[in-house]
């Protein structure tokens, strides 16, 4: 006999919930935010500190108001820049001034002083500078500057002798504008790729089974049994019912032949497989004269068939 399945409560039977399923994971996964977060930081950093060491550079300029003139200390030889401040330097509105530069000091020498070929601007704090001219120094030392025929310029403005900044400027613009760039198309290309992957997965997830289910079983469907199949047991079923019963039965003794009666009348036994009940007994027939009523009904009841039949009973 088969022992009815009782599901334990909560072990997936047919009113249990179902458990969640486990969700995939997606690649590339929240932590590359962050990678590309601190590349875009970097070349936010970069940018700021490159400025602030151009302006750094700037601010230690040597410097002539217009059109007193005075003396500068170059401190090594090669390529200087000219760089007109005051107003109209940004938008190139510079009044018409005469530059000289001569040694005032033994050693120093300018080889050449000519007009800038190319517009370089810049803007930092209270400094607003355009390049005018471009100075070649043969020996470094202290020179004198002077302005004729600027006093047509408005007060306040200058001359300032440097360094060219343009590499300063490409050297940080550059870099921090790539590392920029790299940041925000990073963000941009994870966040697609987690939104498409994400939405794929739930449309491929597969239908929950329970764990330790086989292959191919359907969720809610007991361990044990094969697919498309009823369980084992069904919820109402007596817990002492027999769901196999024999498939045989006792067909217990032969039919025998009553005796005083003729053979080819005799009722026909159960069929095969059926109970055919206790076996028959012998019926008595009524008494004859002379015989005790009080004989029990198994007696004999007479002479067996061949004997002579003795004379008929009277009335």
């Amino acid at each position: 006999m088969d022992t009815p399945m009782t599901p334990a409560p909560g072990g997936g039977g047919p009113d249990a919930a179902p458990a969640a399923a486990p969700k995939a994971k997606i690649r590339p996964g929240r932590i590359w935010y962050l990678v590309a977060l601190v590349v875009l930081l970097a070349g936010v950093a970069w940018l700021v500190v490159g400025l602030l060491s151009i302006s750094s550079r700037v601010d230690s300029f040597p410097r002539v108001a217009i059109p007193a003139g005075g003396q500068i200390t170059l401190d090594h030889s090669g390529d200087y820049v000219i760089y007109y401040e005051g107003p109209g330097a940004q938008s190139g509105q510079i009044p018409a001034f005469r530059v000289r530069v001569t040694p005032a000091s033994a050693g120093a020498a300018v080889q050449s002083l000519g007009p800038y070929n190319s517009s370089v601007t810049y803007s930092f704090g209270s400094h607003q500078g355009r390049a005018v001219l471009s100075m070649r120094v043969g020996h470094p030392g202290r020179f004198r500057v002077e302005t004729p025929g600027g006093g047509n310029v408005p007060v306040g403005s200058g001359l300032a002798f440097g360094d060219s900044i343009v590499g300063g400027v490409a050297g940080t613009a550059l870099p921090s504008v790539l590392l920029i760039l790299a940041g925000i198309v990073a963000l941009v290309v994870i966040f697609i790729i987690r939104i498409v992957k994400t939405s794929r997965a739930r449309s491929a997830r597969p239908a929950w089974s329970p764990p330790g289910a086989p292959p191919g079983a359907q969720p809610g469907q007991p361990p044990g049994t094969e697919p498309d199949q009823p369980p084992a047991w069904s919820p109402g079923a007596p817990s002492d019912a027999d769901p196999d019963p024999p498939l045989h039965a006792d067909p217990g003794p032969p039919p025998t032949a009553q005796p005083g009666r003729p053979t080819t009348g005799a009722q026909p036994g159960p069929p095969p497989g059926a109970d055919p009940g206790p076996p028959p007994t012998a019926q008595p027939g009524p008494p004859a004269s002379g015989a005790d009523p009080s004989a029990p009904p198994n007696a004999d009841p007479g002479a067996p068939p061949e004997a002579e039949p003795g004379p008929p009973p009277t009335a």
